[in-house]
């Protein structure tokens, strides 16, 4: 067993990460300390169901394409491709040189647009235009497809499982009040239930500003849940529970289908309030090449250097960067299960040498009425809360307890999060435990 990969323990001993991703589909849906039920024959679990129904969706989606080469794949928008602003006439020029029709559009992050008139494989274009054999000796040109991003959950098919329904949450303690107050974390996601602060007053009521664009449209058609709709309303009540003075700014980068791209989320990240400490992106996405995104990079560059950054790694269970986690100022969070004696890896967590730091993922928090449908599978009816599964909501853990170091030693979120960051990794490949 390789060092980069720790062993979790098992039924019978401790299985290698490769062991425990063979058997998560199944042992995924089942809650923490319940055995799993054997299923018939063919049978197909939630997790399958709900991994499913999103790469149907994506499938069926007239806006997202998808590169599908294994080890390599990620979605993109059709028919756009991103260019450094100092690149774009070069690049012009040499693809009406291959024959396209092309122009320019409404550029974003510090990057140019460039639109095809018809449907082209972007990802074969790209690949082109990075080879050095194309440019006798020039530099070769910052280019990219324009990436789609989406909220983790699901990305391509990967382990993620669907909200359970759970109980309400026991009111904050007030002795904890004080931590995180005076902090504002942006969550950039799929934006806030309508009702969330009437709803849930305790946890969530006056700690956010209600704004119409922030809204999470939360449903396809009367009260049945798109597949990601109030992820954002969990993902702002874990982050409450981890500092409960804590204030949030929602921003919508996503739809409630869970799906935006990268002009969506430096949207999201360009309407943030001023006060806003720590921003919080239980999202990502993986990029051609995995090359670092020319817009987050941009962005992520031009934040105040007081603020702090901190995103999923994702649950896609490799070691493959997700972005804008794998970003050198972001701080990218892996997931744990509870376990005995301490915690293990979750079968479901990316980790890797870009991963800074690590929480529990598995969750119950503020969520939204509604019912939840998956194909073949029992129908799931929510109540206002919830308990969830993924590095989502390990991120909006450790952003609520960053959030708590702040204002128990009274610094900046960027030096709070040095200091975060200073201990002890629990594994390599996990980053810090933050409990």
């Amino acid at each position: 067993m390789s060092p980069a990969q720790p062993a979790v323990p098992g039924p019978t001993g401790r299985f290698s990460r490769r062991q425990v991703l063979a058997w998560s589909v199944l042992a995924a849906a089942v809650p923490i300390g319940v055995a799993a039920r054997p299923r018939p024959a063919g049978a197909e679990s939630a997790d399958d169901a709900y991994a499913r129904a999103f790469s149907e969706l994506l499938a069926a989606h007239p806006a997202v394409r998808r590169h599908t080469v294994a080890g390599r794949e990620f979605l993109y928008r059709p028919r756009q491709l991103l260019v450094a602003p100092a690149d774009t006439a070069r690049v012009i020029t040499k693809l009406r040189s291959y024959g396209h029709v092309v122009s320019e559009g409404n550029g974003f992050g510090g990057v140019r647009r460039l639109v095809f008139a018809y449907e082209t494989d972007i990802p074969a274009v790209v690949a082109r235009l990075r080879d050095p054999q194309q440019w006798n000796g020039q530099p070769v040109p910052l280019v990219q497809p324009h990436h789609v991003v989406v909220g983790f959950g699901n990305i391509m098919g990967n382990p993620g499982s669907p909200p359970r329904v759970a109980s309400a949450l026991a009111p904050p303690d007030p002795a904890r009040a004080g931590e995180g107050a005076g902090v504002t974390v942006g969550i950039c996601d799929t934006g806030i239930w309508r009702s969330a602060g009437g709803f849930h007053p305790q946890w969530l009521g006056g700690y956010y500003l209600p704004q119409t664009d922030d809204e999470d449209p939360l449903y396809t058609g009367a009260d049945i849940l798109a597949l990601q709709g109030g992820h954002g309303t969990f993902v702002a009540g874990v982050v409450r529970q981890a500092a409960p003075g804590v204030r949030f700014d929602p921003e919508q980068a996503l739809d409630a289908s869970g799906i935006g791209d990268e002009e969506t989320l430096v949207g999201a990240l360009g309407r943030l309030s001023s006060g806003t400490s720590i921003v919080n992106l239980s999202l990502g996405y993986f990029t051609q090449g995995d090359q670092p995104p020319l817009p987050l990079v941009n962005v992520v560059t031009g934040l105040p250097p007081q603020m702090a950054v901190v995103a999923a790694a994702g649950n896609a269970g490799t070691s493959r960067p997700a972005w804008p986690a794998a970003l050198d100022r972001v701080v990218a969070v892996a997931a744990l299960s509870p376990g005995s004696p301490g915690p293990v890896a979750a079968p479901y967590s990316s980790y890797g040498s870009w991963v800074d730091a690590c929480a529990i993922g598995e969750r119950t928090s503020t969520y939204v009425p509604g019912q939840l449908v998956l194909s073949g599978q029992p129908t799931r009816v929510f109540h206002g809360f919830a308990a969830w599964a993924g590095t989502s909501f390990a991120t909006a853990h450790v952003s609520g307890r960053l959030a708590a170091l702040m204002t128990a030693t009274g610094v900046d979120a960027d030096t709070a999060r040095l200091a975060l960051l200073d201990g002890t990794a629990w594994h390599p490949d996990y980053g810090v435990l933050v409990g």
